[in-house]
């Protein structure tokens, strides 16, 4: 039977301490259209890039799930993402103003209390599943993991620290209500004596007993009574669903794990998509052209169109498009700024070579909207004419007009810029274009 895909109709935040980095940090969960999956955005850095937690962004696995896009980081990913599965939620942004979600109590309840409190809610598009025609395995030493081909999804987790105590062991078929019930409040945990070595390799700076349960030895150290018997192990189980998120779809398996962690699981996780020959989910269509019928663009569409990322990314919005020849842009000049600092420390001014970077990306967005420029890229060849008439400073916003002057034949084409701050010209130049296939490029 099918089913269909959800989300959140409401956008909720939650504060706290993070606990590697120890930072304090906002998360705040927002919906998301059908097909878009999960999305993590850094609201904190220039762009507010984003990151999608997919295993090819995976690059750090110790002691939790750290994903990365150029040089933004978001750090333990898991147990946010194992909330946001666990209550069968398909689609939804997660913005944060640090690199790392709150630990908060160290189980994921209190993310799938936020979740309901934003009320999931159905779409109309279907979900689509990963189902197994054979079985998957891996296996490190004395640990092992193996999915096996299930209409369902059921984990048996046997957990163990290496001295061998504190064996737990737990079967369990996983639906919303089991998970919420049986899964989400379990803790995580360490080992006593790891917790030095940890700290010295820059680890669970934010870490405490109200975040953590501790061994140490036959003892338990914890703020409050174990939550289970078994606790431990249910929180192996919670990292599992949070990690096998990386897949892009809900998988159909029975997944088997002894003595599981995070580097085990993404391995598993690996090799189920070369299995299965579907690298990550597909994503909603982007457009790398400005289509006829639109005269606005947001950001989303202005990194659709320009192939530039963060700190390049110079247009913050179109906010108007005449035909093929016209339009008007914004980039809004703040202090944070990672040019700043040297540009000039204690006299702030942005540098006349970013102003005409502006400008360029600006004429490149409209000469993508030819008919002929699907597939296209424009390369900035040259510029003539170039002026600078007063500085720009943190809180000025550039308004940036392109005017398309003359193309040749698909492939040299002019245009004339200017940046405005209020109602005056800041800067101009007559700019030159190459527009080439992209990946012809170098």
């Amino acid at each position: 039977m099918a089913v269909n895909q959800r989300t959140i109709l409401h956008e909720r935040s939650i504060k706290g301490k993070s606990l590697h980095t120890g930072e304090e940090v906002t998360l705040t969960l927002k919906p998301a259209e059908p097909n878009t999956g999960f999305l993590f955005r850094r609201a904190d850095l220039y762009g507010k890039p984003e990151i999608r937690p997919f295993s090819e962004n995976v690059t750090e696995l110790v002691r939790s799930t750290t994903i990365t896009n150029g040089n933004a980081k978001v750090h333990t990913i898991e147990h946010v993402l194992s909330a946001l599965v666990g209550c069968g939620i398909d689609n939804a942004e997660i913005e944060l103003d640090a690199s790392e979600p709150p630990i908060m109590d160290g189980s994921s309840r209190p993310f799938v209390n936020l979740i309901l409190e934003a009320e999931p809610v159905e779409q109309n598009e279907t979900r689509q599943f990963i189902e197994l025609k054979e079985p998957v395995s891996f296996t490190s030493g004395n640990r092992s993991i193996i999915a096996l081909p299930h209409n369902g999804f059921r984990v048996t987790c046997t957990s163990a620290d290496d001295r061998g105590s504190h064996v737990q062991h737990l079967s369990i078929d996983l639906d919303p209500e089991t998970y919420i019930a049986q899964i989400a409040p379990a803790r995580t945990f360490t080992i006593y004596e790891e917790i030095e070595e940890l700290l010295k390799i820059g680890k669970i700076r934010g870490g405490s007993l109200d975040s953590a349960i501790v061994i140490k030895g036959d003892k338990i150290l914890s703020k409050e009574p174990l939550r289970f018997e078994d606790e431990f192990v249910r929180h192996k189980i919670l990292d599992i669903v949070g990690d096998f998120s990386l897949l892009g779809k809900f998988l159909k398996a029975h997944i088997i794990a002894v003595r599981p962690g995070h580097s085990l699981n993404s391995e598993l996780v690996g090799k189920i998509l070369e299995t299965t020959a579907k690298k990550k989910t597909p994503a909603k269509p982007t457009k790398s052209f400005v289509l006829p019928d639109e005269t606005e663009l947001d950001v989303r569409r202005v990194l659709d169109v320009l192939p530039h990322r963060f700190p390049f990314v110079l247009v913050d919005r179109v906010i108007s498009i005449e035909g093929n020849e016209t339009l008007v842009a914004l980039k809004n000049v703040t202090i944070n700024e990672p040019f700043f600092p040297g540009h000039f420390p204690g006299h702030p001014v942005m540098p006349g070579v970013l102003q005409l970077e502006a400008m360029a990306q600006a004429a490149g967005i409209l000469l993508l909207r030819m008919s002929s420029s699907e597939g296209k890229v424009a390369f900035f060849m040259s510029a003539d004419k170039v002026k600078f008439r007063r500085p720009v400073v943190p809180g000025d916003q550039l308004k940036i007009t392109a005017k398309l002057d003359k193309v040749r034949g698909n492939k040299l084409a002019t245009a004339n810029v200017e940046c405005q701050v209020g109602e005056k010209v800041v800067s101009s130049a007559s700019l030159m274009f190459s527009i080439v296939d992209a990946g012809e490029g170098t």
